[in-house]
């Protein structure tokens, strides 16, 4: 089983993390992936560049799979953010694109009504980045936080996002580059220590935080999150749940909002097996006839709705 880590040449923000990891000890070259994508190998690690669009090239996990018969675990993509703020950020999240109706056709990469199974680490690795952000100084200049669902590419694997944002000059930032690399370094135990975020049902708290509302940083579950041994499902933001207020005397209420909700809960559950997967809504994000619909059909899907004190 190996670890998958993607970058680009494409993105400052995705290869100078990278370049940085790759000059940390142990690092041997492997095979190309076709048609020329390049590799390298540490340990149970496995690092391929290529030169497009980090949210465009599909299936990368299978096609390490059918190239090299190894069986992929997890799949960790570097990429820049942007946001209209222009902060400085360092962020860590989920891929889907779970609103979308079928034959629509997502802007970012992924496939309209699709969620990848969620990273593990998401959780843990925030934790661990608020660390090393701290220690070398990032904090307070760089915001360390989590992101909504959002955009590709397809895989099939436990997939999670790390960014630095948000504008060209923080892309190119090598001491953002070098946190980002030391997180991987450090998270997956390529330094000889333990890895962080590995998944056991059987050991220690089992609570998984499945996000619902709010704004894209997510600001009501990072609170949550930022305590230890709580893990981190998909993250709903606000543009993810689309919903139509019923008409007078009618009582449905529409938008894609459901298959949002069943398409996070399904690929959470199948992310943490063994987990309780609690549903954490944001409550002041919503109006009451929002709130009261989604909180009946969680309660028809069978889905915990999970307060703050209920993930200590």
């Amino acid at each position: 089983m190996v670890t998958l880590i993607v970058a680009t040449t494409y993105d400052p923000a995705s290869i100078n993390p990278a370049a940085a990891l790759l000059a940390m000890p142990g690092w041997t070259p492997g095979p190309t992936l076709p048609p020329d994508i390049k590799s390298f190998t540490n340990q149970q690690t496995r690092l391929i560049q290529h030169d497009k669009s980090i949210v465009k090239e599909d299936d990368l996990d299978s096609r390490w799979e059918e190239a090299t018969g190894e069986v992929v675990d997890e799949v960790i993509f570097l990429s820049r953010h942007t946001a209209a703020s222009n902060r400085p950020a360092l962020t860590v999240h989920p891929i889907g694109v779970l609103h979308l109706k079928e034959g629509e056709s997502p802007p970012h990469g992924g496939k309209a009504g699709w969620a990848a199974l969620t990273n593990p680490r998401i959780g843990p690795w925030l934790r661990l980045l608020k660390k090393l952000a701290e220690a070398h100084s990032l904090v307070p200049e760089f915001e360390i936080t989590l992101e909504g669902t959002h955009h590709g590419p397809l895989t099939s694997k436990p997939t999670m996002f790390l960014e630095i944002g948000s504008t060209e000059e923080c892309w190119k930032r090598q001491d953002a580059a070098q946190v980002i690399a030391l997180l991987m370094w450090e998270g997956l135990g390529l330094g000889g220590g333990e890895a962080v975020g590995n998944w056991n049902s059987e050991t220690g708290k089992r609570k998984v935080l499945l996000g619902i509302g709010g704004g894209h940083y997510a600001p009501r579950h990072m609170d949550v999150v930022l305590k230890d041994d709580i893990w981190v499902g998909h993250l709903l933001s606000g543009y993810s749940l689309p919903m139509e207020e019923a008409k007078p005397g009618e009582n449905h209420i529409g938008g894609t909002w459901r298959q949002s909700i069943q398409a996070a809960f399904e690929a959470t559950k199948a992310s943490f097996p063994g987990g309780e997967i609690l549903a954490h809504l944001d409550q002041k994000s919503f109006k009451g006839w929002q709130k009261k619909a989604i909180t009946e059909f969680l309660a028809e899907q069978n889905i915990n709705v999970g307060r703050p004190n209920d993930f200590t």
